[in-house]
């Protein structure tokens, strides 16, 4: 099923309705615990269960100090690292709608940096494509963007910037992820990156937070949610993409989850949805399509 074409033409679709939910179990997990706390029994439970299959099915095990310290460098940047820095940042005040504007500067940077990385050419027409995309998230995020006064951000210049450090981590933990872990089993290199961001984080966490957490009901099914559905089914395509595809393809259809969650706002929070949003929503549709064309 993994290699038949039609799975493989859904995949980034598949990707990109799992990645949109991330912001919703964020809002939801914020009213039973603190933000790291949360991530730490994510990252914990994700390495548990993926560990747990990879023995079950008997596949193979990074072999060699390198390989193993190439998945705990991508466990930091592409687990710890970037969630930490978004959950952290916006839970201690920077707007959604500016997190949701650095995050979309992850594919303008991954797009600079892949000819010199791992040469990927980047035509005119992906270029097109890739400020297409911007544009549209930025109408895509108006409504939260147009309460932001400047000097607020001020206010929030520490949470800015662990959120871009976040969003670098990211966008360098692709690069590393393309240009070192090109061959291995991905669950076996996923369970590994998983311990390595559990490890990173829980002190970090014990640090820095009370470490509160309520459990309950919804918290039990945001939890399942979020290592079943995003660390282990979103996760999981993202490197299978990196790994068959280039990286800069593969960050442009992260335009497509600051719509993806407005529709999901609206439906289940009952936001409003505008007319300058539905453009943006068609705007970032186009960009991805001309972005990803090989």
């Amino acid at each position: 099923m993994l290699e038949s074409p039609l799975f493989l033409r859904l995949v980034p679709l598949i990707f990109t309705f799992l990645w949109s939910t991330g912001w919703v179990v964020a809002g939801y997990s914020a009213q039973y615990s603190d933000p790291l706390t949360f991530l730490v029994i994510r990252y914990a439970c994700a390495a548990l269960l993926i560990t747990a299959l990879a023995l079950a099915v008997g596949a193979p095990w990074p072999k060699g100090r390198r390989a193993i310290l190439d998945c705990v460098v991508t466990g930091v940047l592409l687990h710890a690292a970037y969630l930490a820095g978004v959950w952290w940042a916006v839970r201690h005040g920077l707007p959604t709608g500016i997190s949701g504007l650095i995050a979309g500067l992850q594919p303008i940077l991954t797009a600079l940096f892949a000819p010199m990385l791992v040469g990927e050419r980047i035509s005119a027409i992906r270029w097109l494509g890739i400020l297409c995309g911007f544009l549209g998230i930025a109408l895509v995020l108006e409504p939260k963007l147009v309460g932001v006064a400047p000097a607020a951000l001020w206010a929030v210049a520490i949470p800015v910037l662990v959120n871009v450090i976040g969003m670098l981590a990211v966008t360098f933990g692709s690069f590393y992820q393309k240009a070192r872990i090109v061959t291995g089993d991905l669950r076996t290199v996923t369970a590994v990156q998983y311990l390595a961001a559990f490890l990173v984080t829980l002190p970090v966490a014990y640090a820095l937070e009370p470490m509160r957490i309520t459990w309950n009901p919804t918290m039990a099914l945001v939890l399942a949610w979020s290592v079943l559905a995003l660390s282990l089914g979103g996760i999981g395509l993202y490197l299978l993409m990196i790994r068959r595809g280039a990286v800069s393809r593969v960050s442009t259809f992260l335009y497509l989850v600051p719509a993806l969650v407005a529709v999901e706002a609206w439906f289940l929070f009952g936001e409003t949805m505008t007319p300058l949003q539905l453009l943006g929503m068609a705007v970032t549709i186009v960009g991805v399509v001309l972005a990803s064309r090989k």
